[in-house]
């Protein structure tokens, strides 16, 4: 039995990451900081046997969509992925780490989900399936990569913005703790399918909200569901993970200068301002 492949998005490029069987997991991984806001669903990665379909909808609001196993016949419908959402079916793999982190966000963001789901749909439905628009793609990235990170103090937006990494992750180390800055919430499922593997140098496609993190993840349901964000990949500012203070060991100057994960702003490069 081989394990489950999935394409690697998180560090926005396009290598084959394979996840490793269930049994071969350390169950230390689902400490990770990145998984902190999953906590309720600890159960469905750490049991001994993976869950089945009506284990996961169970587990889903009962006016939401519901997961169905993809096979043959489920396939044979010839609707796109996104398509078959828009009906109520969200199709899953059985024993596949990706899928189940996917599950785990429908839980517990449905309506940035859905907000997903229906810009793909009004894209696909002016398009067609041939072709993905920029807006598609952000809309991917974010899906499959996306952090929402809350700014209080304007000042580490300007660094993060000219990539400054140094002294927005360590001279500014304690921001990260009283809320000058912070995680809202980790929605990419590719992101949280890789730390099933310790030490990877992960990177999330974010967007920000200025201000109370109070209903954060709500301002940008609202935001995509209207398409006032998302129109390209540009607007996702990426964030080396493992930068932030606590979220790597070794962390410290030397780390933090190594351009080819820290990497410099491209010149031309501007990001959009925050929510």
């Amino acid at each position: 039995m081989t394990a489950p492949a999935t394409d690697d998005h998180a560090g926005g490029g396009r290598r084959r990451f394979v996840a490793p069987l269930r049994g071969q997991v350390d169950a230390g991984c689902f400490r990770h900081p990145l998984l902190d806001g999953y906590g309720e669903y600890q159960d469905l990665l750490m049991a001994p046997h993976w869950p089945d379909i009506e284990a996961l909808n169970a587990r889903m609001p009962a006016s939401g969509p519901r997961f169905v196993r993809q096979d043959a016949a489920l396939l044979a419908d010839g609707l796109h992925y996104e398509e078959r959402i828009a009906h109520g079916r969200i199709a899953t793999r059985p024993e596949n780490w990706h899928d189940l982190f996917n599950a785990m966000v429908w839980m517990r963001h449905p309506a940035l989900k859905h907000a997903l789901n229906q810009q793909q749909c009004r894209h696909m439905a002016r398009m067609g399936t041939s072709e993905r628009s920029p807006a598609q793609q952000a809309l991917t990235q974010f899906d499959e990569s996306g952090v929402i990170v809350q700014v209080s103090d304007p000042s580490l937006l300007d660094l993060w913005g000219r990539h400054d990494w140094t002294t927005l992750f360590h001279a500014n180390a304690k921001r990260w703790h009283d809320g000058g800055i912070a995680v809202v919430a980790v929605v990419g499922h590719a992101l949280m399918e890789q730390v099933l593997v310790p030490g990877r140098l992960l990177v999330g496609k974010c967007l920000v909200v200025l201000g109370d993190p109070a209903g954060a993840v709500a301002r940008v349901a609202a935001s995509i569901a209207t398409g006032g964000i998302l129109a390209a990949p540009s607007e996702l500012r990426p964030l080396p993970l493992a930068g932030i203070p606590g979220w790597y060991a070794g962390q410290g100057e030397a780390f933090y200068a190594q351009e080819g994960y820290f990497r410099p702003l491209r010149e031309g490069r501007v990001y959009p301002p925050p929510l």
